[in-house]
């Protein structure tokens, strides 16, 4: 099997344990930071103590703070970076992109005002046509301590899912095939704002029916609003639907669960976010979809919910309550149909 040349954009967690995933296999692997403070201290103790403290990173990982020359060195590039700061590092990595290279994201989130995926700012800011993304139940110190995950990888090209494929497969991650970029990518972005939910329930330790319920109905939720921009609703059905939902909703690793607890224990936003080290996208993506879903006229009762909670300050109590008293609706997606038809 022929050694890839990989490059990963972005220090945080998961970009961490991406580089570290293809340095293990063999590949030449490159991992750029921004950050210089950060660049020393990973290659004088090859650990990233910002992000996942403890852990040895393989040997043979490279680190760089020079983006152009990562890049241009690179076949396979993977961007983890940060939803709000995406478009601009691709901006500033064009120069050095090549129409071979094979561009995959890793971030689950929505660029604010265009309401872009980050594999739709991919394409248009870089031109290319190898496109793809990766996304599933993911959680950073559960890979990096070698405990059994997979992943989904969706492109169109094929020849990108199989490096994806070859450059992270191991005995303790396992990569899956799609096609469906958007509805891949769709579940990552909207998984956040569910986790953010779960977390509200957990502090004000709601019931496992409860909590069932709120799993059950977030995955309707979001194929509903997936669906109508374009996605497949199979895909949710799959590892980058249901399965990172369920781990993202049930875990304290989770940032923006840790976001929903932090809410349902009393504290107030921006103190929050402050406290936070790494980025919570549920909660930008709560504000966005919201907008979205209104806008396309979207029946979306817990993205609402949690605006109303999150953003106007109303009782978790009046807004449960309010969705407990609605008219009846279809408990699977696509099973009822739709007003007018038979």
């Amino acid at each position: 099997m022929s050694t890839l040349r990989v490059a990963v954009l972005g220090g945080g967690s998961f970009g961490t344990v991406i580089a570290n995933l293809a340095a293990s296999n063999g590949h030449t692997t490159t991992l750029w930071l921004r950050d210089p403070e950060q660049l020393a201290d990973m290659r004088a103790s090859h650990e990233n103590n910002r992000y996942l403290p403890g852990f040895s990173l393989c040997p043979e990982l490279q680190f760089s703070d020079d983006l152009l020359t990562t890049v241009g060195s690179a076949d396979l590039i993977f961007v983890s970076i940060p939803s709000k700061a995406f478009r601009s590092v691709i901006t500033a990595a064009k120069p050095a992109l090549r129409p071979d290279h094979m561009l995959v994201s890793t971030t689950k989130g929505v660029e604010k005002g265009s309401f872009a995926l980050m594999s739709e700012i991919l394409r248009e800011v870089s031109g290319l046509e190898r496109i793809g993304v990766i996304s599933g139940p993911n959680l950073a110190k559960e890979i990096m301590a070698k405990q059994i995950a997979g992943t989904v990888a969706a492109s169109h090209d094929e020849g990108l899912r199989d490096a994806v494929h070859q450059a992270l497969s191991c005995p303790y991650f396992r990569v899956f095939a799609n096609t469906d970029v958007y509805g891949v990518e769709l579940s990552g972005a909207l998984k956040n704002i569910y986790a953010v939910a779960s977390g509200i329930a957990a502090a004000h330790k709601l019931g496992e029916n409860t909590r069932a319920m709120l799993l059950t109905r977030s995955l309707a939720e979001m194929s509903r609003f997936a669906v109508h921009l374009g996605a497949n609703p199979l895909t949710f059905l799959g590892l980058a639907g249901v399965g990172d939902l369920l781990a993202t909703c049930s875990s304290s690793l989770s940032r923006n669960y840790q976001v929903g607890f932090a809410i349902g224990s009393g504290q107030n936003i921006e103190e929050i976010v402050e406290d936070l080290e790494q980025t919570a996208e549920g909660i930008n993506t709560i504000h966005m979809v919201k907008h979205k879903a209104d806008e396309m006229e979207i029946r979306m009762p817990i993205v609402s919910g949690l605006y109303e909670i999150i953003y106007n300050g109303k009782s978790l109590y009046d807004v449960v309550l309010a969705m407990m008293l609605a008219s009846q609706s279809s408990d699977v997606e696509f099973v009822l149909p739709k007003p007018g038809e038979h």
